[in-house]
Formats: C-alpha cells, structure tokens, sequence
C-alpha cells in the first residue's frame, strides 16, 4: 500500500477512502482508525502519526495526527522511498525531536547514519525494536565492540526493511520499556496486506562516492505470494548494498601541558618558563581512512490466518555488514622533541594553548644527536572486521470472543560484532624539525614534517600491537497480551500482559604479541597519500606523506605478530533476566481521549569480570544487582474545537546502563588513558512530562508546539581515577588514568515547532525546530563547574537546538524534493582523559524520480550535497575550545532503476 504511492492519484482522496487508507496501514499495528459507512466520526483504535511523502501522504499524514491518542509519529516506506535514506536513521533525522549522528562513539562519522537518539539524550536512552521485540545488536569498529553500548546499530538496518517506522515520544504501559526518552519501532510488512497473490519489486542502483572516485552497486528485492483464500502468505526480502568509502581527516589525539611530561621536559621549561602550564597538540595527525562496506541480507516472512479469529506469523531476519578498514595517521610527533630537550625556535600563546610550535630544522648540537622524532605513523589494518544482526519471531493473534482478543510473541535475537585482527604497525622516523600552526576549530592545523614523504625508520625502528575482539549481543524472550473491550462510557478497554526475557552480552578479546624481528623487517615498496588528500578540509594539512598498502600490513602481521592469550583485563560477560507486567485502560469520550496504565518490572545484573587476586592470578569477579521499577504512564487528548487540540502525557521511564558501562575496560598504551566499567550502576531513570496544542489551520496546513520536560532522577555520568595495568606497548606494568561511569542526576527541557504546508502547483515545504536544554544537576559537576570547569555539567548528547528545512515538487509523473539537517554542537562522550564535542554541522540532500510507467522509475540521490566537515573539539581548563578533529567523508550519488510488477 506505500509503493503505490501518490503518483496514480489524479484526484484528491475523498475523507471516507482515506480513512480507509489508515485502517489498512501495517499489520503490526491494529486500524488506526475507521469510519463507518455512513459517515460516522473515526474512532481511533491505535495511535499514530504518519510522517509520509508528497501531496497526498500529506494529507493522510495530518488525519492520522488530528485522530491520534498519544505523542507518536510513524513513516512509511513510500516516504523513505522519496529521500535517498539507504537505512532507517537517514529517515529519522528528518523528525522533531530526533537527532542522528554517523558514529557510535567518538571516532568520527564514516557517512552513514548509525545511532539515534531523542529530545537530547544520548543513543542508549532511546529503545529500537522490529515489530515490537528487541534486536540483537553489533559494532564493526572496533573501539564501539569494546565499549558494547546498548543502542542498536542503524547501520544493519536498510531502508528495504521497512514497512511503517513508529516513533513514541511518550511512554505507554504496553510498551516494552528500556527507552527513557522515546522508542523507535521497526515494522516489516506483512504477507496477506499485498493487494495482489504474486506481487514483486526490487531496484538497482549504483553509488558514486566522490571522495573515493567509485562505483558501487546496490540491489535489492522482495517477493510476495498468498494464496487465493487470502489466509496463508510468504513474503522474501533480500539485499545486497556495496559502498567504498573514503575519510580525509585530520585529528588531534594528546593534548597536555610540558609540565606533564618526562624526560627532558624541564630543560625546555627552564628554557621559556612561559610554556608552564600551557598545553600542547603533542600529537597531530593526518588520517586516511578506507574502508570497503558491504550489507547483505534478507528476511523471510510466513503468515497464516486459518481462520478470521486467528492470525499466525513467523518472521526471520539476518543482516551482514563486511567492513574490513584501513587507517593511516601520519602524526607530528612533539612529545619526542619535547622529551629529549629540544626547545622550540618558534611558538605563540593564545590563553592556555600553544597555537603554534615550530621545532628548529637541525638538531641541536647541544644535544649530540639524541632529540628523538619528527614523525611516528600508524598504519592499522582491520582485515575481517564485520557486524551481524539476526532474529526469528513467532507472533500470534486470537480473538477469542467479541470482547477479548489475545496475542503473543516469543522469540530470539542475536548480534555480533567482530574483529578478528586489529593491527597496529607503527614507525617513528628520525628528527627533522617541523612545525603546526592551529586556526582554532574553524579549519584544520596547517602542519609542515620535513621528509614525511621517506619510509625512514629511526633507531627504535618497526613497533606494533594488536588484539582480536568478539562481543556477542543475544535476547530470549516472551510475551503474552489480552485486550479486552469493556464498552462502559468513558472506560472503553482495558489491555494487560507479561514479558518475559534473559539478555546476554559478552566481549572476548585476545592479544597479538609483535616478535623483536619485526621491529626492523623492510617491509616493502611504499607510496605517497592521494594527491587530493584533505582538500575539501581546509587549512593545509600534512598531505605528502608516506604509506603502506594494506597487504602488506597484513603480510608483516602474519610473520612477526602471534596471539598471546587473552586480555582478561578487558573481557566481561552480562546475564540480565527480566519479568515485566503491565495493565493499560483506554480512555474516550466525545472531546477526551488517552490512555492510563501501569508496567511494572523487575531486573536482575549479573555482571562477570577478571580481576587478579593478590598472587596475580585472575579469578572471575560476581557482582549481582536487581532492581524492580513501577512505571505509571498517561497521554491525554483534549479537542478545543474541530481545527485545535490540545495534548498531554506525563509517564515514569526507565533504561538500563550500557553493557560497557558495566563491565567493560578499555585501555590506549600510548597515552596512559582508559575506561571502565562499575558493575553496581544503577538504571537511568526519568520523569517525562509533555504538554502540546495543534492547530489545523487551513486543509493539509498544520502548525504544532510541544513543551517536554525530563527530570532524570537518575543519570549515568564519568569521573576519573588512577589504577595500574601492564602495557602491552612498554611490556611492564604502567599507571592509567581511567574514566569510570558513575550514577548522576540529570534534567533535558525544551520545545518542538513544525509546520506542514501545501503550496499551488505541486509545490509544497516542511520545516521543524527542537529547542533541546539539558544539564547535570549533581552537587559534584556543580561544584566543578564553581571551580571553574565552565562545561562540567554539560550532558551527553544534548544539541540545544536543531531543525530541518524541507521542500518538495510532485507533478505529472517528475518528483524532487530537497531537505536540509542541522544540530548544533553537543558533547559526544569521553576518549583519552578529554570530553569530546562535535561541533555544529548540516547536511543537505535531494531526491529526483521520474516515474515512466506505473512499473518502472527512473531515480537519482544524493547525499551530503554541501560536503560537510565534522569537527570535534574539547575545552582546556580556561573555557577554550581546542581542536580535536576534522572529518570529511564527500559525497555519495545514486542512480537507480526501480521497478515493480
């Protein structure tokens, strides 16, 4: 029903054909309305709001609104068919509310949507489901399989799985818990809703990713059958989607101050005492990341209705992301210098950093030759490295009298990430001088390395290190509803039922040890980065500069690297059985509508860690925690008159802390950095409260605003302390200063604005804006930020403000539409001792179709057509903004050919 979409429409939808349109939308949700033959008023059955494509989806869009219940908003395959979404989260950023970012952590986007999250929470405190039950989950970098957050990957989600995608900015007690600022669900489509016994449809297209100058392709089809009965159907789905892609960037990686070092340091301070407390970019970087993408997968679908009272589906998913990458960083290498007394010939002091450095061009003979390195480079290779995402679901429906209807699911998922090789092969060359010349966060550091270009191993040679990382992401569950109609006034039904699940997350990790020969191995014919390396960044990055082809890392890797047993430290296992209960009452009369309810659930932790005993030996480390959360939520609907309605919703929510949060370490040899899990965490837990009015103004025409407050009773923030580990880099034990999760409280309050409207001639636009303000409230950030730490109490992921522009034309068979994406900057989580930002960015996109037969469409996307610039950034103790990152990942151009029968 969402292929079809608008173009066969050559006159407008009449009330009772559109309502019509709305009891039929997706299986998994019940008729969202209905009207009588006769012309009756809709009675709402379930609630939704489609966000949906062009003319007539608009219209479809705004009566589903008008008769929704509750603060949701639901988009159709038609809508994400018209925008060049090639996953799920592509689509959702175009939604009030809902932000996304291109990384799960804070390494930077690769350019492709992968987290989302709501009203300025981070990713994990908003809930994913398909078809209401939970999905496995896995990372394919490395780093995100370690740090193992709950969020689901969106990157193993295309945009062929989906049917209808509802999103719930408030809480209902018959939804599974887990997001406290909302929930996304995935609904796949339905064998017996196909209007025909055989329909098919599939497209192909090719991607151009113009950064890295190549052709892709990417296929996709489905198949659906039912038989002439109507009661038994099989749905196939499959994909196939190949992407090469390419990131120039330039990074930041060891901030410090020459205080803070070793070695020969204080000479240099004795030399120009007005460097003390100053800090220093003692690693900047050229990074050239590729990385070759492929997603592969389908899913299955068989439906049986042996009778009209009862109704039986089994559903099974997998999808595959091949993503082995290649990183090189080519870095200034100050902290050798600077260690082995060399003093710089220039430099200049903006507040607290050193915003240029320039080191002299010979070694100082003071020093009889011993001044270290100019250059040291990375060349990591991650052969192998993928994510999974699979499951099989049994849901069932059987009405068992005119008044009760009974339903279940029961089923499993399971998620991987892995990385079975993680490579490091590093170099430090010989020293020659060099310099950088910061510009702030607005353009990339201008860095000059004398001889960059020379594979020139100094006298410690070829290093290197390694690891293989397994996390297994896997749920069991259960759940069993009633929904019983009572028909008594205002009390129309009443909806109970049971969940039960165990979810389980487990990280395996094991080292790889660098043999002595490989630390002067010729490892072969080197070449130059690509000429246009970093030229749509800005600034004049180290550009000319030696590297290896991937191979050959491999090759090194093969003869001089061995697996070394495990890394105990890092590894952990999570067992979490939950039983959850609910009952929820549906509310009506003529101008009031809701729903109130109650789910009540219980948790238990098992958290499993390795820790060694006194005589050094690691024993497995218990801890066992279990909470019960009673969760009373209610969404109210009040209609002022036949063009205004007035909205409320106040609910308790719960979700739980990252796996990596509790059990995970994760630690940088380099820097002497690293992060840990606390198995005694607490959930995140919130008081929602919502109030919103809609205004129907005109035919199609719509303006809304919305007030949300969250009062976050419970937070999962970081703090800081030192603990000794054995560095694998150094090969002896060695001081880390870790980042540990810890409970917090916290707030997020704000507002939405979005207004619809149609224009003459097929002309039409869209425009939204979300005012997001969250902060910590604890007395310790407080108390930083008295002290002067100005950002303490800053809260992950909150973008205080962000909106979309949208435009779009729809005329005899031709389609486009343009729409435009901007968050403001938001602090983005931890790495290396530092609070990472991202900066402000906007993304533009545009879609074209020209629709040649009512089988056949001619179709051109395009993503990031404005070629943004990510940018990261932390703030020094004075309240300055010192550069962390640039990333840019071009553009992407797809031609396609989509066709149905």
């Amino acid at each position: 029903m969402f292929n079809k979409g608008v173009r066969g429409m050559k006159h407008q939808p009449r009330p009772i054909a559109a309502a019509v349109a709305l009891a039929m939308l997706g299986a998994g949700l019940p008729a969202w309305a209905e009207e009588a033959a006769t012309g009756a008023p809709a009675t709402v059955k379930e609630e939704a709001v489609v966000v949906t494509g062009i003319r007539a989806s608009k219209f479809k869009s705004l009566t589903a609104k008008k008769n929704a219940d509750s603060l949701v908003e639901v988009i159709s395959a038609e809508d994400i068919g018209k925008m060049p979404d090639k996953n799920v989260a592509d689509s959702l950023q175009r939604v009030p509310g809902v932000n996304t970012i291109t990384a799960s952590g804070t390494e930077g986007g690769f350019g492709e949507n992968d987290r989302v999250s709501m009203r300025g929470t981070p990713p994990s405190l908003t809930a994913t489901t398909i078809n209401g039950h939970a999905v496995g989950t896995g990372d394919w970098y490395v780093l995100n399989q370690s740090a193992s957050g709950r969020s689901v990957s969106y990157s193993l989600l295309p945009s062929e799985l989906v049917d209808t995608v509802v999103i719930s900015k408030s809480a209902r007690a018959d939804l599974v818990e887990g997001g406290v600022a909302g929930s996304v669900d995935i609904q796949t489509r339905h064998p017996l809703d196909a209007k025909k016994p055989l329909s098919a449809s599939g497209s192909v297209e090719y991607v151009y990713s113009d950064l890295s100058a190549k052709w892709d392709p990417q296929l996709s089809g489905q198949v659906n059958w039912k038989n002439d009965a109507g009661n038994f159907g099989v749905l196939l789905q499959a994909f196939s989607e190949k992407r090469q892609t390419r990131r120039d960037g330039q990074e930041f990686l060891w901030w410090d101050t020459i205080d803070n070092l070793w070695g020969k340091n204080k000479e240099v301070l004795a030399a120009h005492p007005d460097l003390k407390g100053k800090y220093v970019s003692l690693l900047t970087g050229s990074a050239y990341f590729e990385q070759e993408r492929k997603r592969d997968g389908g899913l299955i679908a068989v439906q049986f209705k042996p009778s009209s009272d009862i109704n039986l589906e089994l559903t099974g998913f997998s999808s595959k992301l091949k993503a082995s990458n290649y990183n090189r960083n080519a870095m200034q290498w100050a902290v050798s210098p600077l260690t082995h007394g060399v003093s710089p010939s220039k430099y200049t002091i903006s507040g607290g950093t050193v915003t240029s450095l320039e080191f002299p061009s010979t070694c100082p003979a003071a020093l009889n030759g011993d001044c270290g390195g100019s250059l040291v480079t990375d060349q990591i290779a991650r052969p192998g490295a993928s994510a999974k995402s699979q499951f099989i679901n049994l849901a069932g429906k059987f009405k068992a009298s005119d008044r009760l209807t009974l339903s279940g699911k029961l089923g499993s998922t399971k998620g991987e990430g892995s990385t079975p090789r993680d490579i490091g092969f590093e170099v430090g060359s010989g020293y020659t001088g060099g310099s950088y010349n910061l510009h702030g966060i607005d353009n990339p550091a201008d860095v000059v390395i004398p001889g960059a270009d020379k594979y020139a191993p100094n006298a410690d040679g070829i290093g290197g290190w390694g690891s293989s990382t397994l996390s297994v992401d896997k749920e069991r569950y259960a759940q069993a509803d009633g929904d019983y109609h009572l028909g008594l006034g205002a009390l129309e039904s009443v909806k109970f039922g049971v969940r039960f699940s165990k979810h389980e997350r487990q990280l395996e990790s094991f080292k790889l040890k660098t043999l002595d020969a490989g630390k002067f191995v010729n490892v072969g014919p080197t070449s130059l980065y690509p000429g246009d390396f970093g030229s749509h960044l800005g600034g004049s990055v180290l550009k000319n500069v030696w590297q290896l082809p991937m191979s050959a890392v491999v090759d090194w890797s093969n003869k001089y690297q061995v697996l070394d047993g495990r890394n105990l430290d890092t590894e952990f296992r999570i067992e979490e059985p939950v039983t959850a209960a609910y009952a929820m009452a549906t509310l009506g009369t003529d101008n009031l509508r809701g729903n109130i309810g109650v789910r009540v659930v219980h948790t238990k932790e098992d958290v499993h860690n390795n820790r060694k005993d006194k005589n050094g030996v690691y024993q497995d480390v218990l801890t066992s925690n279990s909470y019960t959360d009673i969760l009373p939520s209610a969404n109210l609907k009040l209609e002022l008159s036949p063009s205004l309605i007035a909205r409320m919703a106040l609910s308790k929510t719960m979700s739980r802390p990252d796996f990596g949060a509790l059990g995970s370490l994760t630690l940088n040899d380099l820097v002497l950095s690293g992060s840990g899990g606390n198995p005694n965490l607490k959930p995140v837990r919130a008081t929602n409260f919502d109030i919103g009015a809609e205004w129907y103004y005109a035919p199609k025409s719509l303006l809304s605003v919305g007030l949300y407050h969250m009062d976050l009773s419970s937070y999962v923030s970081y703090g800081t302390y030192k603990q000794t580990f054995f560095n694998q880099t150094q090969g002896r034990d060695t001081e880390y200063t870790l980042t540990a999760a810890q409970n917090t409280t916290g707030r997020v309050q704000g507002f939405e604005v979005a207004l619809e409207q149609p224009l003459a001639y097929g002309f039409g636009f869209n425009t939204n804006y979300t005012y997001a303000n969250g902060k910590e409230t604890s007395a310790y950030c407080q108390n930083l930020q008295n002290g002067g730490e100005s950002h303490a109490c800053d809260l992950v992921g909150t973008a205080k403000h962000s909106y979309n522009l949208g435009a779009y034309y729809e005329k005899n068979g031709f389609s486009a539409r343009l729409a435009y994406n901007y968050r403001s900057a938001f602090l983005n989580g931890v790495d290396r001792k530092s609070a990472i930002y991202q900066d402000a960015v906007g993304t533009l996109m545009g879609s074209l179709s020209y629709t040649v037969s009512d089988n056949l469409t001619l179709t051109l996307d395009a993503k990031d057509l404005n070629n943004p610039v990510l940018k990261s950034y932390v703030y020094d103790k004075t309240g300055a903004k010192q550069p962390r990152s640039f990333y840019t990942n071009g553009r992407q151009y797809y031609l396609g050919l989509r066709m149905k029968y």
